[in-house]
Order: C-alpha cells, then structure tokens, then sequence
C-alpha cells in the first residue's frame, strides 16, 4: 500500500495568498512569461535560422506591447496623450520591471530615457554559451509601439542595443522624445 503524504496543503486560491506570496507568484508569473518567450524565440531560430526568428520576434513585438500598454493604462488610470509623466509611470509597470534591472528617467522636458541595465534574457543566452541577442530591430518595435500606445506623440530613437556595442552594465538604451502636437483643431 502507498503511503499518503499528510504535509500536502489544503486547496487554496489565489485570493487566499498574502501580499508577500502574491508578490512571489506574480514574479513567478513574470519569469514564466520570460521563459516561453525565450523557449518559442529559440525553437524557431534551431528550425529557421536567426533571421526568421527575428522577423517573427518583430511582428510578435509589434502587437504585445499595444495590448500591455492598453492595460497599463487602464489600471493606472493613465490619461490619453499623458506624456513624458505617463511613460514613465507605464514602464515601472510592464512584465519585466519586475524581472530585469531597469532605469527610466527624465533628460528634458520632453525626453525620456529607458536603460536595461541587466537583461534576464541575455544574461540566459550567455549561460548558454550564445552569443548576445541582436534585439535592435525587436527591440525598436517593441518600445516605440508601447510608446506610442502611452502617447502617439513620442519618437523612438535607439541610443544602443545588440547586435551593437553597448558599455558595461547597459544591454541597451532608448529615448522617446515627444514631439509637438501638430493638429491645428488643438492649438
């Protein structure tokens, strides 16, 4: 006869966690969406090669940040055309703020700069024995398509990202400038 283990917990819900435990599985849940990004990016590079994976990885990268940004905003409660302010505010909140050591701050009046400075999913790669993720292109449709879901007026520029060189403890850096609102019905 098989024993019983007697140290399996009751059946809980989600609802039942305490704020230390939510706070655990939602990194767990972070990590979990890190990793089926990286598993899928991979499987496709092993049976198409590194192009194909990449133009898949830019169309996925045009679209999923719509839909994060759509519901940053929504919970935040964060006004249409909300700026510099709102951008900010938004990046401190999508999946890997959580999972990836980041930096996001004001240089102007109009300028905001995001930094990685230390990137699960590269940081996987070179434990792999892999070479740095070229993730300029993904990269530029990923950021400047939750910009622009933030606020249509801001301009995405690539300070550096792999495949280019970038300075120690930055895997890469972005601007978003907002530009001027040139619809005469505003002015």
């Amino acid at each position: 006869m098989m024993k019983q283990n007697l140290n399996i917990k009751p059946y809980i819900e989600i609802s039942d966690l305490t704020r230390e435990e939510l706070l655990e599985y939602i990194g767990d849940l972070v990590k979990n969406w890190a990793a089926i990004d990286g598993l899928w990016f991979q499987a496709v590079e092993r049976a198409y090669g590194m192009e194909a994976a990449l133009k898949m990885d830019e169309e996925v990268w045009l679209r999923y940040p719509v839909i994060e940004a759509k519901r940053i905003k929504q919970r935040l409660d964060l006004p249409e055309n909300g700026g510099v302010k709102a951008l900010i505010q938004a990046f401190k909140f999508r999946n890997y703020a959580s999972l990836n050591k980041q930096k996001v701050f004001q240089t102007e009046d109009n300028k905001v700069v995001f930094q990685m400075l230390e990137c699960r999913q590269q940081a996987g790669r070179k434990r792999a024995g892999l070479p740095p993720h070229p993730c300029k292109k993904p990269g530029f449709c990923e950021y400047s398509s939750f910009a622009a879901t933030i606020d249509p007026r801001f301009k995405t520029t690539c300070i550096y990202c792999p495949p280019d060189e970038t300075p120690p403890g930055i895997w890469c850096s972005w601007e978003f400038e907002l530009m001027p609102d040139n619809d005469p019905a505003l002015e």
